[in-house]
């Protein structure tokens, strides 16, 4: 299939062994580097980097990356060559070392010594001078203790069958040896070449092999890690119209020198994160026992279903046996602070050109930027003249913990430069000399925004709050009595002005969550949080201005389960209308009626457990002394005489219960039928 005019290059990663299947031989180009020529710095952390440039016929491209960044290049890398229809992407995967040097027959991955290496080479031919020659095959390596005076160590003895039979040397005493198979021989010098190309483990080469014919362009792009850039602007409010100037803080922390690149800085809030990509990933798989016949096992077997049963409950149960695995690893960077040089504003500089890039914003140097390697610079991000406006602005927050405080010095700036202002810190001048810091949120363009840098101290203010809490309403049906009520909060606000000079101020006062703003009608700002109100502080005055908010409050009452002191507090209440009051007036009469129904009730159930726990006495009594005793005889007319009692009792509880249910009956229906 015929290659597009721009070959998008979606990485095919190779294993390391293709290292080695290819030599550059079979290029028709050494290899060579594509120049970088394009930088974009976003806020979040992450870079932008394209290399460009003209390559004529097959060849390679070189890139050298940190190896901790490998994960995001092979998620980002794009190769635009429009010749090459089969390119490949060659490295070293993570680890490959380590496997390589363990799969040869010279282990040498744990830096061992002559020991660990001639003890790993059991039953292998050998020549060993120490210092004379011997000839024959290892057998092993054996340590033996050996003390001198008060140190001890062990030493190894390399063990060797000889033609003379078995000899011992010491390892020490061996200056030299060597192995007859030419494989292992082989094998050890392959060992000491991988070691001497990994010297430098930090760093990883990629190799881009293009097999393209002809002078064409080409590129190659990819996003990495880099030092976020940062914004200080300074604002100088001493002319006639406030200055404003931005530079922005670009870092190089690479290892690469930037010479006549682009560059572009953007803000936003991107989603980023790192996918493990870099080292080889292994799928774990079950092991099963193996399918050899044994003997049978003893079965039970449940009653069946019919195949239309079955499939009903298949899918439910397959439901239930899948499982989801979800995995996003987060990546969190973070900058610091720096602070930067003050540079005087007003002359010709030569800012960045802005633009929406997707949902972010784009600064672009206008200029081409040299920046070598591990290297700052600050460059002009704009300029110009925008509209501010003094004023000070007094926190109620600050005031609800019982301070005196003094408002701040402000201004609120307009942006109208033609782009929006990212975030960062303002160094403000006033009067020709420093005047504050004030920190910036993103300014969009046209927005305005109030930024502070001091505390005026020839104003102060404090504040007192009261509060109070009324009915305004109450209706009842089904039984339900419900009130309405109104929190009402009210702070005031003592402002001094000990200047002579008249003074712009915007109160700020915290919003209660549910509340409605009655005093004054309505707020010159709001912000999710805060009202704002714009006054006139006059010269060497006081200001004092109140702030009413009301807060609804609902409460349902269900009045069968209403207590008698409850019912007495809201009948005698006079916020409440009359005609509620006569009603629940009402009410409380036949809750006493029943109140006493249930009292005279309860006080005979009370008495007839008095009297069958007296009869019980008796009859135990009884049973000691015997019926036919003068004190038996005794007992038997009492028993008489409780019985008689008890029937008589029964009679009015029953008497009593009935008047209860009367009257239980007479004040539901009294509660259910109130309507107002």
């Amino acid at each position: 299939m015929k290659q597009k005019a721009f070959f998008i290059f979606t990485l095919f990663i190779l294993s390391s062994s293709l290292l080695y299947s290819q030599s550059s031989s079979d290029l028709s180009q050494a290899s060579r580097n594509l120049p970088l020529r394009r930088v974009s710095i976003l806020s979040s952390g992450i870079g932008f980097f394209e290399h460009s440039g003209t390559i004529t016929g097959a060849g390679e491209v070189s890139l050298l990356f940190d190896a901790s960044v490998m994960n995001d290049v092979l998620s980002s890398l794009v190769l635009n060559d429009p010749a090459s229809s089969s390119p490949s992407l060659l490295y070293n995967s993570e680890g490959s070392l380590w496997r390589s040097l363990r799969s040869l027959r010279v282990d040498l991955a744990g830096n061992p010594g002559f020991a660990e290496i001639l003890g790993s080479q059991r039953g292998e031919e050998i020549e060993v001078y120490a210092p004379e020659q011997i000839l024959g095959r290892i057998i092993g390596v054996e340590y033996r203790h050996h003390t001198t005076g008060q140190f001890f160590a062990s030493i190894p003895w390399l063990i060797v069958l000889t033609s003379r039979g078995i000899s011992s040397i010491p390892v020490e005493e061996i200056r030299s040896f060597r192995f007859f198979n030419d494989e292992l021989n082989s094998d050890l010098l392959r060992a000491l070449d991988l070691l001497a190309s990994s010297h430098d483990e930090l760093n990883q080469n990629i190799r881009v092999v293009l097999d393209g014919q002809g002078s064409r362009a080409v590129s190659i792009s990819y996003v990495i890690p880099s030092a976020v850039w940062k914004v200080s602007y300074r604002l100088d409010l001493s002319g006639t119209r406030p200055f404003l100037q931005g530079w922005a803080i670009v870092d190089n922390d690479s290892d690469t020198d930037w010479e006549g690149v682009e560059l572009s800085l953007l803000t936003g809030r991107p989603v980023s994160f790192i996918q493990m990509l870099y080292p080889p990933y292994r799928v774990f798989r079950p092991v099963l026992p193996l399918s050899i016949a044994g003997i049978a096992e003893s079965a039970v077997h449940d009653s069946a279903l019919t195949s239309r049963q079955f499939s009903g409950m298949a899918y439910e149960q397959a439901e239930m046996l899948y499982m989801a695995e979800d995995s996003a690893p987060a990546m969190m960077r973070a900058a610091p602070t720096m602070s930067a040089p003050v540079l005087q504003g007003g002359g010709a500089l030569e800012t960045a050109g802005v633009r929406e890039a997707g949902d972010q914003f784009e600064f672009t140097i206008r200029s081409p930027v040299t920046l070598p390697r591990r290297q700052s610079a600050m460059l002009p991000l704009v300029e110009g003249n925008l509209t501010a406006e003094r004023t000070l602005i007094f926190q109620g927050t600050r005031v609800r913990r019982g301070e005196t405080i003094n408002p701040q010095i402000s201004v609120e700036i307009t942006n109208t430069l033609g782009m929006g202002l990212p975030a960062g810190p303002i160094t403000v001048f006033d009067g020709g000399t420093y005047a504050g810091d004030a920190l910036l949120e993103f300014l969009p363009e046209n927005e305005k925004r109030l930024i502070s840098f001091g505390e005026d101290l020839s104003v102060t203010g404090s504040g007192r709050s009261s509060g109070s809490r009324f009915i305004t309403g109450v209706s009842i049906s089904g039984g339900v009595m419900t009130v309405n009520r109104r929190q009402r909060d009210e702070w005031v606000y003592t402002i001094r002005n000990a200047s002579g000079e008249n003074k712009r101020i915007i109160i700020e006062h915290p919003i209660t969550g549910g509340s409605e703003l009655t005093l004054p009608a309505h707020a010159d700002e709001q912000t999710a949080n805060l009202y704002r109100f714009n006054q006139n502080l006059r010269a060497r005055d006081t200001l004092i201005f109140t702030v009413r908010e009301e807060t609804p409050i609902f409460e349902r009452i269900t009045l069968s389960q209403m207590r008698p002191e409850v019912f007495i507090s809201y009948s005698t209440n006079t916020e409440i209308p009359a005609n509620v009051r006569s009603a629940l007036s009402r009410a409380i009469e036949l809750r006493r009626v029943l109140d006493n129904a249930e009292q005279n009730r309860s006080r005979l159930e009370s008495e007839r457990t008095m009297l069958f726990s007296e009869q019980d006495r008796i009859r135990r009594n009884l049973e000691a002394v015997g019926a036919q005793s003068t004190q038996g005889q005794e007992y038997l007319r009492r028993m008489t005489a409780l019985d008689i009692d008890i029937d008589n009792i029964n009679r009015s509880i029953t008497e009593a219960l009935n008047e209860s249910r009367r009257a239980r009956s007479e004040y539901d229906s009294y509660i259910a039928a109130i309507e107002i």
